[in-house]
């Protein structure tokens, strides 16, 4: 079994009367696949999940897996308000043909430690599928520590992994140290992804990918090589991948504020991928605010490196999901 890999947190793009844009949405998720990433991770935070109706998420989570579930597992984030919403779309979830789960916290209601380990609790258990715990203390307010994890995964054989959003540099070796035989780490906090592979991630799930899936895919091969870890590809070398890490820095930095998703969207429009388009109560950016986006983002345009061309790796998450 393995996390291995690159896999995007998916943007939701939107028609111009703010419906979801199913054809633009399955283009995306092939265009993904087709450049090497490992899984794809619909309606989670950064995909506008708490502005999407149920029914929505639902013909989402249909288009995804018609789109790409022969090629890579369709993994999407068990976003809602409400606990028993968050069952029902992980039911639906595995009725549809997904292959894991990336389970998120309740949004609006600035839940504790323990009512987030009972939310969590009540979506694994009712589901069999593959799941990873999004765990993102500065977003949702409320940290899920190590020993807090290690309680789940005692208790729920099918939680396999930890998308550690957490600032703090320590984190990916704590939660090693405790669970290395139980439970795989992917790094979800972009500025600091390098560091949490070399401290033993195996994975990175990123909204960047969404814009720059050639140097995304290129960057973590480099870190996986830095360390000495072996995922079947050879990644740049080590002068190559100190230049794509500088160049992608200003990048990662972009994605920690409360405008990721405008930013991101932007990013897509700016590389021909979407249009930066975000449903209410979010709006564009405009003014200072988009001018500094712009800058930042042009210039890594018109500096951007040339990793190798895409890469083709074994996708043991896929033929394993497929067994």
């Amino acid at each position: 079994m393995s996390w291995n890999g690159v896999i995007p947190a998916m943007t939701t793009p939107f028609n111009a009367d703010l419906s979801v844009d199913h054809g633009a949405l399955a283009e995306q998720c092939r265009w993904l696949v087709e450049r090497g990433v490992s899984g794809v991770v619909p309606l989670g935070s950064l995909g506008e999940g708490a502005t999407l109706t149920h029914p929505e998420k639902r013909q989402i989570l249909e288009t995804c897996v018609r789109a790409v579930s022969d090629r890579v597992a369709v993994l999407p984030g068990i976003f809602a308000v409400t606990t028993a919403e968050a069952v029902a779309l992980a039911k639906h979830a595995r009725a549809v043909g997904c292959r894991g789960l990336m389970v998120l916290p309740p949004f609006v209601y600035g839940a504790d430690a323990r009512e987030i380990q009972t939310h969590v609790a009540a979506v694994l258990a009712a589901t069999d599928l593959r799941c990873v715990l999004y765990n993102n203390p500065t977003a949702y307010r409320t940290d899920l520590l190590p020993e807090q994890i290690a309680v789940l995964a005692a208790a729920f054989p099918n939680l396999e992994a930890v998308r550690e959003s957490s600032a703090a540099r320590e984190r990916v070796a704590a939660l090693r140290a405790l669970l290395a035989d139980r439970i795989e780490v992917l790094a979800g906090f972009d500025e600091t992804f390098v560091d949490a592979l070399g401290a033993g991630a195996i994975g990175w799930i990123s909204g960047l990918v969404n814009a720059f899936p050639t140097e995304s895919l290129a960057l973590y091969r480099g870190a996986v090589g830095a360390r000495g870890g072996d995922v079947g590809l050879a990644g740049p070398r080590p002068a190559e991948f100190s230049q794509l890490h500088s160049w992608f820095l200003p990048l990662l930095r972009m994605t920690s504020g409360p405008k990721v998703i405008q930013l991101v969207k932007l990013m897509q429009e700016k590389v021909g991928r979407g249009i930066a388009r975000v449903r209410a109560p979010r709006l564009a950016l405009e003014g200072e605010e988009l001018r500094h986006a712009l800058a930042v983002i042009d210039h890594a345009l018109a500096t951007r490196p040339r990793p190798d061309a895409q890469p083709r790796w074994n996708n043991s998450f896929l033929d394993n999901a497929c067994m």
